[in-house]
This record gives structure tokens, C-alpha cells and sequence, in this order.
């Protein structure tokens, strides 16, 4: 099947090579001209070094190259999303599916991504969710994964799913694309957490009560939100979490291991080169979605006190360990 990946980040590059693997006719797409001319020149990207871009796949710049694709891979950061979904919808064939894999939500509107592209393509393409614990890094390298696609459309879903299956990739379905996109988004805001964590010295006790706590609150907004609870027992859930928590691949991570060493978050972020840190964005779209929603969820609410208000992490974390007792499986109490 003819495809296009647009956005040559590491994900992007990883899928492209992934479905060009798999005997997919195959397109990667660069927003930046220099970016493309590095990947012709070099036929490596640099954030996936020693994986190698075979001739076979094509590099480009023009978004038209989606003409007559049978799906379109998503690729750019969250806050490009809208753009570039704009953009591809002159291009795009009718029913083509979109398999969105940017993670994170809108900042002024707080939608999820799908919602976002399904509001510029008005419905002419079924949109589909890929998430799950996936390390670019070795999913370029071929390392035994696993991820889920989540779609209304079972048609759809079941194309995404046979595209990228492989010995290397498995690929589960899923009807729950809300439940995949919040827990996709939110887990990078935990990420963050487990990282300060580890910045301040904390030992793994509190890092496994940060992860499964915050696993807790990004269910419990789930559900208000429609999604379906088991969802997050699952890759989209605990499995992404627990990769994106305790893992040096993860940029979410590094950044919060910064600002637990006494570093804003803006000064991490320019530490880590400017590379997109989506925890950052998730976390006040969380808080806005919670608060409307009417969900308590205090580990996000001291996530965000700590990267827009520059609270002292060891102070917030204080403060949570100071709550009121709790039944742990109480409905609709918060932790300890």
C-alpha cells in the first residue's frame, strides 16, 4: 500500500521504517528543508543514530505527496497538529484513515488530538489512535514492542493494525480512542513527576507511589471523560507509564530529573536543546480539563504548581504526603 508518515521526528522516522519494512510503499515527510536535506545527505536521522534510511524510502517536503495514499501516519509535535491536519485535508484521499500518533492535548481548546484532526478533516477520514510504551529509539532498531490502535471504526482500526503487525511490532485494537489519548497524554505529566523524583534522591518507594497514584488520577478523568476504565490497565495505560516513568529515553524524564535538581522548568527544556517536552503542555490542559470536569487530581494539580508557578517540588510533594487519609479504593476519594 502506498503510505506517508508526516513528521520526520524519531516516532515518525521509526513508523516510516517500520511500515517500509513491512513492503509498504512509503513517503517520510519534513516541515524543514534543511531536515530533509539531512536525512538525503546523511540517510540516518539524528535522533535515531545507527539506524539507517534506506533508498527505498522517500524523503520530501510537499504535503501533496499524500495523493492516493491508503493511510496517513501523523507524526508532528501536539502543538502542529491543527496545522498540519488543515493542510492535508486538500490532499488527502476520501476514507483514507489518518493514524495519529502525536501525544498530548490542545492548549487553548483542552481537545484531544483526535478530536482536533477530525475537526479540520470534518469526517471525511476516520482518525485513528497508535499509543503505547514504544521508545522511538528501538522500534528503529527492531526491539520487540507493542502497542494499541484505537478507533470507533473497527474497518479502520483493523487497516492500522495490519500495516504495521510484524515480528518486531505487535498491534492490538482497541474502540476506546479516549481512553488511549488521555492516558497517552496524561502519562507524560507523571513522567515528569517520577523524574523530580529521582532529581530530588528519592528512593523507587516513592517514585511506584507517584506512577501508580498518578495511573489512578488519569483514569479517574478518563472515565469522566467517557472512556472506558480497563483502557488504562492496559499498553495505552500502565504499560506507556511505566516506560515513559522509568526510562532515559523518555525527554519527560530527563526534564523533571532537572527541575528536581533545582532547575526551572524552562531551564530544563533548554538543557534538553529545546526538544518538545509534552508533560509541560499536558500538564495545564489537565488541570484545566479536571477542573471543568470536576475531578480531583492532586498530583497533576502540584505538577502544574511546579512548572507554571515555580513551587518547590520538595514542598508539594510534602504537601501530598500531608493529605487526609483515604481508602485506596474508595470511588471518587483522592490518595492518602
Amino acid at each position: 500500500m502506498k503510505t506517508a508518515v508526516i513528521g520526520s521526528g524519531a516516532w515518525g522516522t521509526a513508523l516510516a521504517l517500520a511500515l517500509l519494512n513491512n513492503g509498504h510503499q512509503t513517503t517520510l515527510w519534513s516541515y524543514s528543508g534543511q531536515e530533509n536535506a539531512t536525512l538525503r545527505e546523511k540517510r540516518e536521522n539524528p535522533m535515531l543514530p545507527g539506524v539507517a534510511l534506506p533508498d527505498t524510502l522517500e524523503l520530501t517536503t510537499d504535503l501533496a505527496s499524500v495523493k492516493d495514499c491508503g493511510a496517513v501516519v501523523l507524526a508532528t509535535p501536539s502543538f502542529a497538529v491543527r496545522s498540519t491536519a488543515k493542510q492535508l485535508k486538500a490532499f488527502l484521499s476520501p476514507g483514507a484513515p489518518v493514524i495519529l500518533v502525536s501525544k498530548g492535548i490542545e492548549k487553548d481548546t483542552s481537545l484531544l488530538l483526535h478530536q482536533v484532526v477530525e475537526q479540520e478533516l470534518d469526517g471525511q477520514n476516520p482518525v485513528v489512535v497508535l499509543s503505547g510504551p514504544s521508545h522511538a529509539e528501538e522500534v528503529g532498531r527492531g526491539v520487540p514492542t507493542a502497542v494499541v490502535v484505537a478507533c470507533g471504526n473497527r474497518d479502520a482500526a483493523l487497516l492500522a493494525q495490519d500495516l504495521f503487525m510484524s515480528r518486531q511490532l505487535r498491534i492490538y485494537t482497541s474502540p476506546d480512542i479516549t481512553g488511549v489519548e488521555i492516558g497517552a497524554a496524561l502519562k507524560n505529566v507523571i513522567a515528569l513527576c517520577a523524574g523530580c523524583c529521582d532529581g530530588m534522591g528519592c528512593g523507587d518507594n516513592t517514585k511506584a507511589m507517584l506512577m501508580t497514584r498518578g495511573l489512578t488520577e488519569i483514569a479517574r478523568l478518563g472515565v469522566a471523560l467517557g472512556a472506558r476504565k480497563e483502557t488504562f490497565a492496559g499498553l495505552a495505560g500502565v504499560g506507556d507509564l511505566i516506560v515513559t516513568c522509568t526510562s532515559m529515553h523518555s525527554r519527560n524524564r530527563r526534564a523533571g530529573i532537572l527541575i528536581g535538581q533545582g532547575r526551572t522548568a524552562q531551564q530544563a527544556m533548554d538543557e534538553l536543546g529545546g526538544a518538545v517536552v509534552e508533560g509541560y503542555y499536558a500538564a495545564a490542559s489537565a488541570k484545566q480539563m479536571a477542573d471543568k470536569a470536576g475531578v480531583e487530581m492532586p498530583i497533576t494539580a502540584g505538577a502544574y504548581e511546579v512548572l507554571y508557578r515555580e513551587a518547590d517540588p520538595r514542598g508539594v510533594l510534602e504537601r501530598l504526603m500531608a493529605r487526609e487519609r483515604r481508602d485506596e479504593l474508595e470511588e471518587e476519594q483522592s490518595w492518602i
